[in-house]
Parts: structure tokens; sequence; C-alpha cells
């Protein structure tokens, strides 16, 4: 692009590359902030087994989409690093093209080449470090115009971490224009959906890493439902045990926190049963607190009950069994008795095929394995039985 206009592209880009540089120093080798250090972590899950849960609602679930009030999150672990395009004084502070216009090739590939991955993330800092409404514009481009796989994978990080910082780490009052809604509202949410079609496996991880943390708000999840097909058909033709599998797991549990979106995985219960079934332990219970979700609304108790499950299931209910698992399959055999009650009637014995979930859990084989856990050596444990046994 030439005359005037073009060097003042060329201009700014020479001030990214010098302002980005400057940045990354501070990030790698600068002070840090001390008592203002807030970094993201990921919080514990509402799903993990804590005391005081009530009966039938150890619920695994991961999230719950705000709505007001306080916050039960299970975030992404997405601190990692990111791409440096921070609001402080040196941080890439050039002039986005206005709103419409073509951008500036030339410049775009500076801005790029500028952006190398920084050693730190950008909210490794303080309050000050939550990307603005502008600054995510600019990131969202980068990563809907790069091919460079380093930089798209810096890039969902750092929106990753941004969503879960504003909600994790700043007080609900300083964020009413939090960063998962600006994200929505730039028309963020397709432009990382769009990278779970990505062949490499570490992008697709961080993209539902991303729409993982961008999920637990209710309209983001209107949004974000028309890309469960499509993560279901990931998660179980994927490797199995593997970080996207379990990242796509995540995802699906926080969608189902609410009624709003289960139906959409009616057609996937065979399948969520199979992967418990032969998954290692953290796969396991990723799929339990799923299988809990759904488990808690009555209209999805008959799909539960007519999946084909193998035989197999029954030796979750044995003693040795780890605990974060033995308590979630006993509250789902509670949540389901507590739906079908719930309905008035229990369900007719022939509508059922033999080898359903039905079957296992109506059998004598089950009854005496729950009863035997009566003298778990774990206290909870030995409470959910005493709670179940009369539902036998």
């Amino acid at each position: 692009m030439g005359g005037p206009r073009g060097a003042g592209w060329v201009a700014a880009g020479l001030l990214l590359g010098a302002g980005a540089c400057y940045c990354i120093y501070r990030l790698t080798r600068g002070r840090r902030r001390g008592d203002r250090e807030l970094g993201i972590r990921s919080s514990k899950s509402a799903g993990a087994l804590e005391e005081g849960t009530s009966e039938g609602q150890l619920c695994g679930r991961s999230a719950r989409p705000q709505t007001g009030g306080t916050w039960e999150s299970q975030w992404s672990k997405t601190s990692q690093p990111g791409v440096c395009f921070g609001n402080g004084n040196s941080c890439l502070r050039e002039t986005h093209p206005p709103s419409g216009q073509m951008h500036d090739s030339v410049s775009v590939q500076k801005l790029i080449g500028t952006l190398k991955p920084s050693k730190e993330d950008l909210t490794d800092g303080s309050y000050d470090d939550v990307l603005n409404a502008e600054q995510l514009q600019k990131l969202l481009y980068l990563l809907e115009s790069t091919e460079d796989p380093v930089i798209i994978e810096r890039a969902l990080i750092t929106l990753g971490n941004n969503a879960a910082f504003s909600v994790n780490q700043i007080p609900m009052k300083l964020v009413t224009g939090i960063t998962f809604a600006i994200i929505r509202e730039l028309g963020g949410i397709p432009i990382v959906a769009n990278k779970i079609n990505h062949s490499n496996q570490s992008i697709k991880e961080k993209a539902l890493n991303a729409l993982n943390n961008l999920s637990v708000n209710v309209e983001n999840q209107i949004k974000i439902k028309i890309y469960i097909s499509q993560v279901c058909e990931d998660v179980f033709s994927g490797p199995l045990n593997s970080a996207v599998q379990l990242a796509g797991l995540t995802l699906l549990t926080n969608m189902t926190v609410t009624n709003d979106h289960q139906h959409m995985l009616h057609s996937y219960i065979t399948d969520l049963f199979q992967v418990l079934l032969t998954g290692n332990g953290n796969t396991k219970v990723q799929v339990l607190k799923l299988l809990l979700n759904l488990s808690e609304n009555p209209a999805m108790t008959e799909g539960l009950l007519r999946a084909q499950v193998d035989s197999s299931f029954l030796s979750l209910y044995d003693s040795h069994v780890a605990k974060e698992i033995l308590l979630r399959v006993l509250t789902l055999f509670q949540n389901i008795k507590n739906c079908l009650k719930i309905e008035g009637h229990l369900a007719v014995q022939p509508t059922f095929t033999e080898g359903s979930l039905f079957f296992l859990l109506h059998g004598e084989e089950c009854a005496q394995k729950i009863r035997a856990l009566v003298d778990h050596h774990d206290a909870e444990v030995k409470e959910k039985v005493v709670t179940i046994i009369p539902k036998i």
C-alpha cells in the first residue's frame, strides 16, 4: 500500500515491534508486582467432594452460568504463556484501522511478526492486565488472520485466561463489562470455536479450554451450543484419555449445568458410559460429573436408563474404587431414583432392553454391592449408602 497512508502503517508496525519487545522484556525480566500479583489460578471444581454436600446433590457441576451473585467454577487450566497483548503503557497501543476498512496486509504481517510469545502470561499481573475491548478486538483479529500455530495457541490461552481472570480474580462489582461478554459482543466465540477444527491437537485443546471458560455465562452458552455436536464427535472419536478429550468433556459438563442444552447429548449417552468404563481416573471423574448433571433432570432419566451399558459398570460400586468415583456412581444411582420418584411413577421394565442401565441398576447384583458398602471405611461413603439403601 503506497503513499502517506502506507508509510503511516509501516511506522505503526515499527512502533508495535518496539512496544511488544519491551512488553516481553518487562514480563520476563522485569520486577514482579509484589502484593498486586494476582496470577490466574484454577479454582476448585464445584463438583469436588466437599463436606456439607446435601443428599442427591453431588452434581459434579463444573460451573454455574453467571446470572448475578457469586460464582462456582471449574476453569480450564490455561494459565500458561500467552500473547503479550496487555494494556500496560508499553504494550501494543497501535491504532486499529476504522471499522469496515481493509487492513493493510503489510501492517498485519508486522503485527504478527512482532507478537512473539512471552514467557509469562499477561494475566500474571494485576487487575490492569485484563484486556479492554479494543485490545480484545485486536487479539481476535490476530487469531483469525494468522496461520502460525504458536501464535494461535498463545492467543487462545490469553483469551481463556482473560475470561477466567475477569471473574475469578476481580470483585464482581468492578466487572460490569466482563471480559467474556465483551468477547461475545465482538463476535469472538465463533472465531475461537473455529479452532476446534484445527489439525493441531494442542490448538484444539486450547480452543476447547477457552470455550470452557467462556461457557460460564448463559448468553455465551447460547452461542456455544451450536458446537456441542462437533465437540461430542471429537470426544468420542478421538484418542482415549487425551487432553482434547478431557477438555471436550469439561466443556460439555459446563454446558449441561442447566437443563437448557442437555437434550443435545441424548444420542451420546451410551458413548459416555463407554468412555466412563474405558477411561483412566481423570476421565472417569469428568464423565461422571457430566452424567450427574444429566441425572438430575427428570427429562433425561429415560434416556439414561435406556443406554446400553456393559455389565462391568457394576464394578464401579466395589469398595476398592477411588472415593471420588465411588461417591459419584452412588449419587448417580440416587439421582435417577429421585427423578423417578419426582415423576410419580417407576419405569416399566418391558420398555427397556436387556443390557440397558435400567437392568443393571435394578438388578440384584447392584443391590448387593451397594448394601456391602455400608461397612466401607470412609464415613462419607457409609453416609451416602445409608441414604440410598431405602431406595433399593
